[in-house]
């Protein structure tokens, strides 16, 4: 097994505390990996986690790559279901998940990975893992990649101001290796800037203000006339108002050529609606994954249901994708980071070039403003865009190779 420069300087820091800030692919579970074999090895009985913002998280991410690094002398136990690996030396390796913090009381630790922690809430840190080292002195690494200036900043800072036993790091996608400088110019030309300088440049960009930042009226509307192909409809469904955002596709460019705002209506008026709008038309909806449950009309029927029956394609992912996903789709259509632009809407479009113009953050927050009834068109158009540009920041992970 071989580190690269970035991460050695990392594995060889004599800090307690490391704050490790990196782009995508840079490596971060490999060095994890490494760190808590390191750890588990330096004495007997010692006890040392890997925690992931979920359990499926550890085990998606980690369990393989650390059971296969591992060589089998090493190990007398391991424990799928509970995600542990007993050592020979009497050491424990733990895969733990932070939906419910107060689930990781009662150990004490020797050392702890907290990956992604930026998507953690902190006091899985700051109320149960921090006192859980004392006991024993132990250690820890911050490792993830930044998500603005929340509690994984504050640490970050912490070590970049020398705070005693704390020391931080910070390393872009490219100072990785694992991704070519091709692989990240193309990125560049997909993402929108902001998500680029996070996801890849490992920046703590500030989210306030518009969410929509790279929407304008001087170069996002264009009058594009309908050409009678197949209709792309965006939907959200509320009683007050259920919104839809209608869109034709040329290639990799996007037109929103109409919209359909109602209030205090349901699916079936809004079925209504679009079949009279665009009679004999070929018609895909991209509706609220929740379509599948929800029902807004009335009868029993799943608005999912009433969409199919009614003769439309439904094109609607099995859950929810992250509300910053959606945004990132929109924002990377809108403006990428190489100032090209794949989505306009049309000057008719009214609801929709408010929405876009108008929501913001809420103040000091990265989570989107919903108080002023903006959002509900930006979900239609949301649903539609990350279906079908969906945002990709992750890469093939290294093949784990055996500690020796």
């Amino acid at each position: 097994m071989k580190l690269t420069k970035p991460q050695d300087d990392i594995f060889f820091s004599d800090s307690r505390f490391r704050v490790v800030v990196a782009g995508r692919r840079f490596g971060k579970t490999f060095l994890s990996t490494f760190e808590l074999l390191k750890h588990a090895l330096q004495g007997n009985s010692r006890n040392c986690w890997y925690v992931a913002p979920t359990y499926k998280a550890a085990k998606e991410i980690a369990w393989n790559m650390l059971v296969d690094a591992i060589p089998d002398g090493y190990i007398t136990k391991k424990n799928e279901t509970a995600l542990s690996i007993n050592l020979r030396n009497g050491s424990t390796i733990s895969l733990k998940g932070a939906e419910q913090p107060d689930n990781l009381r009662g150990r004490a630790l020797d050392f702890c990975v907290l990956d992604e922690f930026a998507d953690m809430r902190p006091e899985a840190w700051f109320e149960v893992i921090r006192p859980s080292l004392s006991d024993r002195q132990g250690s820890a690494v911050f490792i993830g990649t930044p998500r603005g200036r929340n509690h994984f900043y504050d640490l970050w800072a912490k070590g970049k101001d020398g705070a005693l036993d704390w020391s931080s790091f910070q390393y872009t996608t490219l100072n990785g290796g694992n991704v070519p400088p091709k692989e990240i110019e193309a990125a560049r030309s997909d993402l929108d800037e902001r998500t680029f300088k996070q996801e890849y440049e490992a920046e703590f960009v500030t989210y306030q203000g518009l969410i929509y930042y790279g929407f304008s009226r001087e170069d996002s509307v264009l009058d594009m006339q309908d050409d009678n192909g197949t209709l792309h409809i965006g939907m959200d469904f509320n009683l007050d108002p259920m919104s839809a955002v209608i869109c034709v596709r040329k290639g990799e460019k996007l037109y929103a050529i109409d919209e359909i705002v109602m209030f205090g209506s349901n699916t079936d008026e809004m079925v209504a609606e679009i079949i009279n709008r665009y009679p004999r038309r070929s018609i895909i909806i991209y509706p609220d994954p929740a379509s599948r449950q929800r029902k807004t009309s009335a009868g029993g029927r799943t608005d999912l249901s009433i969409l199919q029956n009614a003769g439309f394609s439904v094109k609607a992912k099995n859950s929810h994708a992250l509300i910053r996903d959606r945004i990132n789709s929109v924002n990377s259509r809108l403006l990428s980071g190489n100032g090209s632009r794949h989505l306009f809407v049309s000057p008719k479009c009214k609801q929709t070039i408010k929405s876009l113009e108008r929501q913001t953050y809420k103040e000091g927050t990265s989570i989107a403003n919903k108080d002023d009834g903006y959002d509900h068109m930006n979900d239609a158009l949301g649903y539609l865009v990350e279906y079908l540009f969906p945002v990709r920041t992750e890469y093939a992970t290294p093949q784990p190779q055996r500690w020796t």
